[in-house]
Parts: C-alpha cells; sequence; structure tokens
C-alpha cells in the first residue's frame, strides 16, 4: 500500500466533508486513480466523516481487492467508480455521496439543470443528466449510469441514491460536487419566486470562455 496515495484519498474524503456537500451521516466513498497502474484507492469506511488513512482498500479497476478489506456495504459501489475510469482514460478522481439537495433531484428523478453560472463554468452548461434507478451497484445501474453520461460531463444524477462525480484530479471532483449541490439548493430554494430559470443557451458558452480567459491571465498581483 503507498501510504502517500491513502493518505491523500483519506485527505479528499476530508476535504468533500469540509465542503458540506454531504449528507449528515457523511456517507459517501472517494477514489483516486493510481497514476501507471490499473488500479484505485478507495475508501472503504462507512463515513467519509474523519476517515482514516489506515481503512482505504487498493483495488484493481477490474473490482479485484489487492490490498486492505472491503466491507459488503462499500464494495457493493465499487463498480460506479471503476466504470467512469474504464470509461474515460482522463478520469483521476471519483467521489459518490448523498449531498442533501442533489440528492432530494435524484429522489424526484429531475435534471438540475444550467440555472447557475458556475455550471456553464465547470461543464455542466447542459445540467447534470439522472441515471435510472438499479440495485447498488448492480449491472443495471451501472448500465444506467454510463449510459446517462454524455462526454464531457463530469457529474450525473443516482435515481433514488444520490450523486457521482468524477473528474481529472481531486480538486475539480470537489468543486464540481459543491457547485452541483450549489445549483440544486438554489433550484430548490428559488421554487418559492416562480422557480428557477436557466442561463440563456447562447450566453453559457460565454461564461465558460469568459472563465478561460482569466484563467489564462493567471494571478493579478499588486
Amino acid at each position: 500500500m503507498d501510504k502517500d496515495l491513502a493518505a491523500q484519498v483519506a485527505d479528499t474524503a476530508r476535504r468533500v466533508v469540509a465542503s458540506g456537500a454531504i449528507s449528515a451521516n457523511g456517507h459517501g466513498n472517494v477514489s483516486i486513480r493510481v497514476p501507471g497502474a490499473s488500479e484505485m484507492y478507495f475508501t472503504a469506511g462507512p463515513s467519509l466523516i474523519d476517515h482514516p488513512a489506515s481503512a482505504v482498500a487498493r483495488v484493481g479497476l477490474d473490482g479485484t481487492l489487492l490490498e486492505g478489506e472491503l466491507p459488503p456495504i462499500q464494495a457493493a459501489v465499487v463498480a460506479m467508480h471503476t466504470a467512469m475510469y474504464a470509461d474515460n482514460s482522463d478520469v483521476g478522481c471519483v467521489l459518490h455521496t448523498h449531498s442533501p439537495y442533489a440528492t432530494a433531484y435524484a429522489v424526484a428523478r429531475r435534471r438540475i439543470e444550467c440555472w447557475i453560472e458556475a455550471m456553464a463554468m465547470f461543464g455542466l452548461q447542459d445540467g447534470v443528466p439522472v441515471a435510472g434507478y438499479g440495485p447498488r451497484g448492480s449491472e443495471e445501474a451501472i448500465a444506467h449510469i454510463r449510459s446517462a453520461v454524455t462526454a464531457g460531463v463530469p457529474a450525473v444524477l443516482l435515481a433514488n441514491h444520490g450523486v457521482l462525480v468524477f473528474h481529472r484530479n481531486a480538486d475539480l471532483a470537489i468543486l464540481v460536487g459543491g457547485v452541483v449541490e450549489e445549483a440544486a439548493q438554489a433550484g430548490i430554494n428559488s421554487a418559492k419566486l416562480g422557480g428557477p430559470v436557466e442561463v440563456p443557451a447562447e450566453l453559457r458558452a460565454a461564461a465558460l470562455q469568459r472563465a478561460m480567459a482569466f484563467d489564462r491571465q493567471g494571478t493579478a498581483r499588486a
């Protein structure tokens, strides 16, 4: 077991909890792809809250446990993670949570549309799709996830379950998870005011391009 990588996974879990995009009991899982290998390091504990590096498991991308322990309830969702790595060679981190507002949309089986600017900026200009329900970790569930995810979309809602986010690295995955939860919260809160309004389609690309332009400029210093 690579202790540095296990510590990185545990730190990612800590940062997900700190972001607030998680349920009260901290249920969820985090994985990080092992560079140059068909493996991932995966949180095998029951909660991401105070998840220790000692409870991180080393798992092959074929689902085989290579090191550590993998309780049944965690083993059941390993395939969600391995499928995202198999289908997206650039994905380096996968997060699964039951963040409350986004999970409300998953339970309602309703998409989260692009009604906050940040979604357009971080690859969700067409919203967050909903994957049809299948029993936890089943072939049916994985097939629904793969069917719902389109190229370039870094998140999907899992009907009657929760949220799955995947990106190049942990920093971006945590960021996108927070954006999805923020958009869901805004959508639910704005229902009291007549409902959310999407960013006009022709302006979503402009929001992304403007963000990229500022990124190219780098950090401004006086």
